[in-house]
Order: C-alpha cells, then sequence, then structure tokens
C-alpha cells in the first residue's frame, strides 16, 4: 500500500511526543519522558510477547489473488502457551488470552512503511501504554509496552492508533481480539475451549483483483467507510458448524463505522452475558442487540434441542436514523454500499452438525457488581460536557478539533475522582453549554427534535469512546429524539455493565459515571466511527 502524504504523518507523528512533553512536562515526566525502547528494570513480567506490524499477502476472498494487508503477528517470549491464539491465513491479529494479575512485557516492532502505534481498547493501563498517538513509532523502530491486567474478566479489542492512520491502518487489518479471564469468571464454568469462540465483524470492499477499497472522498468520510463484504474472523461467508449445546460467542464490532443490530432470522431473542470488557451481573436477553464500532458483546448462543442439520442465520436486522437527515433521506448519492447503514444482511450462518446429550445451563446470575450513582460523584452540579457536532466537513467534540498539546479546563481531572459526564449533540458546534449544564426539557425545540430543522440535519449516530478506566451508564434522555428512528434501535441497548464505548443516537443525551483512578496522564476520548476520529473528532483528559 502506497502511503498517503507520508512525509507530512511522519513529521507530525516525529514531532508529537516533544510537543507534549513541552506542554504536559510534569505528568508525562512521572511516566516516561520518550518513546520507551528498554525493558524497566524490576518489572517482573509474568507474560512476554513479540509484536510486528508488516505488510502481508492473505488469500481473504475464495478465488482470484491474495489480498495486500496489514498485520499483527506474534512470538510467546514467556507465559502460559494459550496467551496466543493465532488465527491461520488470517489478516488479523492473534487472539490475545490474558489473566487478570498478570504482568505484560510487549515488545512491538514497526515493520511498516508508516508510523504506528497500538491501543489496548478496553484494558486499564498507564498512559504510555495505552497507545496515545504521541508515541507512535517509525518504520524500524520499536516500543515497549509494560502493565499489570487490573480489569475484570470479559472481551476487549487492540487495534493500531496513530493520529489520522487510525482509520486506514485499521482497515487494512491492524486489529485483533483480548480474552480476559479471572477467578470469578472461573466459577461460573461458563462455555470454554471449541465452545468459546471469537466474532469479530467487520465490512470491507474489494476491487477486482482482490485488493481492499478504501475511501478518500470527504462527503464519505464525513458519513465514514461502508462497505459491501462481511466478513467474520477476517473470512466471508462465514459459517459455523456447532453441536447442540451452549456456546460463548465474544462479538466485537471491528468495523470502521458500521453499526450492527444483531438478531436471528426466526426473531429468537439473543442472551448477552457480558458488554465492553465486563461479565454482567446477570444475563439479559434482547430482541435484538445494537453494536457500534469499538463495543463488544458476548453472547450466549445455545442450539440446544436443534436437530442436526438446522441452520440458523444471524443478521444486521433494518433500523434508521443513524444518519444525518440528508443522508437518510437520498441527498448524499454518492454514498453507494451494496449494504447501506440500517440495511437487513446475513452476517453468519450457524448449522447444527453433531447431537448432544447435555449442554451447560445459563446462570441466573453471572459477576455481580457495585453500581455507581450520583452519590459516588464529586460534581453533581457541574457535569463535564462531551459535546458532539459535525461543522461542515469536520466533527468535532467541545467544539474543537484534536490538539496534541491542549486540554480545555475541564478536561484536567483529579487523578482518584469519580465523574458525572454528560454527552450530548451540539447543534451550536461550541460546546457552548459547558460546565453546569443541565439536561434538555421536552419540547424545548418546539416539537421537532434534534434541535428542530436548523440545528441537527447533520447530527448523526456517534460511538463515544473514552480510554482509560471504563464507565458506567447512568440514563439515556431521548426527549430530543426523531421518534420513529428511535423506535427500531431503543430495545438493543445493554446499558447495565461496565462500557467504554457507546452509540449515542441524533438527539440523545447520554449520562456516564467515570472514575478517574490508578494512572495520572493524557488519556483520550473520540468517536469511533475512524473517519470521524481522523478528521479530528478526539480530545483527551489530562488526570493530574
Amino acid at each position: 500500500m502506497k502511503a498517503i502524504n507520508t512525509g507530512r504523518r511522519r513529521f507530525l507523528q516525529h514531532s508529537a511526543l516533544g510537543t507534549a512533553l513541552a506542554a504536559f512536562p510534569t505528568v508525562l515526566l512521572a511516566g516516561s519522558n520518550s518513546i520507551k525502547r528498554t525493558a524497566t528494570v524490576g518489572f517482573k513480567a509474568d507474560v512476554e510477547i513479540e509484536f510486528i506490524s508488516q505488510p502481508a499477502r492473505i488469500p481473504i476472498l475464495t478465488n482470484g489473488p491474495a489480498t495486500v494487508v496489514q498485520t499483527y503477528s506474534a512470538k510467546l517470549l514467556k507465559g502460559p502457551q494459550q496467551t496466543l491464539q493465532t488465527l491461520p491465513d488470517n489478516y488479523l491479529g492473534p487472539i490475545l488470552n490474558f489473566q487478570q494479575g498478570q504482568k505484560v512485557r510487549i515488545f512491538y516492532k514497526n515493520k511498516l512503511s508508516e508510523s504506528s502505534i497500538i491501543h489496548w481498547h478496553g484494558l486499564h493501563v498507564p498512559q504510555y501504554s495505552d497507545g496515545h498517538p504521541m508515541y507512535s513509532i517509525e518504520p524500524g523502530e520499536e516500543f515497549v509496552y509494560e502493565f499489570e491486567v487490573v480489569n475484570r474478566a470479559g472481551t476487549s479489542f487492540y487495534h493500531s492508533h496513530s493520529h489520522n492512520l487510525t482509520a486506514e491502518q485499521v482497515y487494512r487489518g491492524l486489529a485483533g481480539m483480548i480474552a480476559v479471564s479471572d477467578n470469578d469468571e472461573k466459577k461460573l464454568e461458563l462455555p470454554a475451549g471449541e465452545f468459546d469462540l471469537p466474532l469479530v465483524i467487520q465490512d470491507r470492499s474489494f476491487d477486482a483483483n482482490n485488493q481492499l477499497h478504501y475511501v478518500r472522498r470527504m462527503p464519505e468520510r464525513m458519513i465514514g467507510f461502508l462497505g459491501d463484504t462481511i466478513l467474520v474472523n477476517g473470512k466471508p461467508d462465514a459459517q459455523f458448524g456447532v453441536k447442540s449445546r451452549a456456546y460463548r460467542f465474544r462479538t466485537v464490532n471491528g468495523s470502521n463505522s458500521r453499526i450492527y443490530k444483531l438478531g436471528w432470522d426466526d426473531g429468537t431473542p439473543l442472551t448477552a452475558i457480558g458488554t465492553d470488557g465486563c461479565i454482567l451481573a446477570k444475563p439479559e436477553s434482547r430482541p435484538y442487540i445494537m453494536l457500534a464500532p469499538g463495543e463488544r458483546v458476548d453472547l450466549w448462543l445455545d442450539f440446544s434441542g436443534r436437530p442436526v442439520g438446522s441452520k440458523l442465520v444471524m443478521y444486521s436486522l433494518p433500523f434508521s436514523g443513524t444518519l444525518p437527515i440528508m443522508a437518510d433521506r437520498g441527498g448524499m448519492s454518492m454514498m453507494r454500499s451494496r449494504f447501506p447503514q440500517g440495511s437487513k444482511f446475513p452476517i453468519a450462518t450457524f448449522e447444527v452438525v453433531e447431537k448432544l446429550g447435555d449442554s451447560p445451563k445459563l446462570p441466573v446470575t453471572l459477576v455481580p457488581f457495585e453500581r455507581l450513582t450520583l452519590k459516588d460523584v464529586d460534581n453533581t452540579d457541574a457535569p463535564l460536557p462531551i459535546a458532539i457536532s459535525m461543522a461542515p466537513m469536520q466533527p468535532l467534540l467541545g467544539g474543537k478539533s484534536f490538539s496534541l498539546d491542549k486540554v480545555m479546563d475541564f478536561e484536567r481531572v483529579k487523578l482518584g475522582s469519580i465523574k458525572l459526564i454528560h454527552i450530548y449533540h451540539d447543534h451550536a458546534g461550541g460546546g457552548h453549554r459547558g460546565m453546569g449544564m443541565q439536561h434538555r426539557k421536552g419540547g424545548e425545540h418546539g416539537g421537532m427534535g434534534m434541535g428542530g430543522m436548523n440545528g441537527g440535519m447533520m447530527d448523526m449516530a456517534h460511538p463515544i469512546h473514552l480510554h482509560g478506566q471504563q464507565y458506567q451508564i447512568l440514563r439515556r434522555l431521548t426527549d430530543d429524539v426523531r421518534s420513529k428512528d428511535y423506535e427500531t434501535v431503543k430495545n438493543g441497548f445493554i446499558d447495565t455493565g461496565w462500557k467504554d464505548t457507546v452509540l449515542v443516537m441524533p438527539g440523545e443525551e447520554v449520562h456516564i459515571i467515570k472514575p478517574f483512578q490508578d494512572y495520572k496522564g493524557l488519556f483520550l476520548y473520540h468517536c469511533h466511527n475512524l473517519e470521524h476520529e481522523d478528521l479530528g473528532m478526539m480530545r483527551q483528559f489530562l488526570i493530574e
């Protein structure tokens, strides 16, 4: 792949760390004052892995030439053999199987022709191991990650995170799944081994020679990439041969911008046992489950009682209202895809191939945890604002684009605090509601929703991802949503667990409670529509 504006990108990445050090010397010097290239003396690693990003040719489609991709390969240097689970002939990186409490050291080598760095999406790690773009390394360079796995059991995701390069590098293959286990999970005796499987869903487009086609034009990037081929675990036309028993499918939305509404073709409810890196307190069943880019859900799929030869197809079911009004009404004719956002299409087929006599039963309770409330936060009357806006050809947060060396006043957060955060659509585009704002009341916009026909024409759904410690969703305010559209998605949100990514629909306001504990430093928050992120829809908290 030929890099675009390679010289400019390299200059920006090369100068990024120095710029950040000058702006925030105290915090950054406390952790690392340069690109981390050597192991820390005294850090006793339980697991050591050599990680390499490099170009490759992988056979993705059934017929024709192999596809040029960017991929991660890994070699286990120390630790349990099951730490790495390689997917053969696959552009996806290996599955990383971690245990809570393990100390992990990863030696990352960049063998691409452009800068890159890895973000461990969902893991709570120190600043220098979080994949902040200021740590991007150049071709031929190395970076050493060191962290303890403090997360509870669940499913996370890793991927490239160099600024202005994230969307295309992830699209070309730089991503993989992380599975964390702990003692609480082991006590549940959930499906394991061959019955604990990945379900990484992505969309891609290929040209006549089986090569990846990526969007370039600004109108396409403003909506986000939508491919015309659905891949599951790196392969098209996914089919699973299953036995007549229960499975755990760790489901990851690894797409750049596509939102999925997962459901069975026969209307059978879906049961979730985990979301975004944690096991739920109890199983939750839904007629369908919404899954935005960067979100994960652990599904309990039970094929007990189904005869051998029977098939069940998982679809992305129809929904509406996630795109700007003009796009939903066909006003953006350049946005062509065989599967438009919100259309119905198959994800994977499950065929029962063997009859078994028994199956594990779905636990009534899973792993209880403390629910955070307003009594736990220290800013009830002054919630931190994450204001979403879509200026002409520029998606913004707080009315501003990403700046490596700047934070706004409210983005400075005290270490150890627990904050109330309001995520909302800002039609003025200036983040003007600010601190001390109160949520909207019904009727404020004349009953038209989305700020009437004036402010919300470009409103669209945004998956908002916060780095660092995970958070809990307190409530969704839906006074100003497009009600008919919202009806098509509202029953698919699972908001009861710990989260790091939340889909905010047009007109919707989401209140979250987020701890800022354990680590000082700069931690990003951004739209996980990766085209939006690269266009600057990203900011950062400075934890002091």
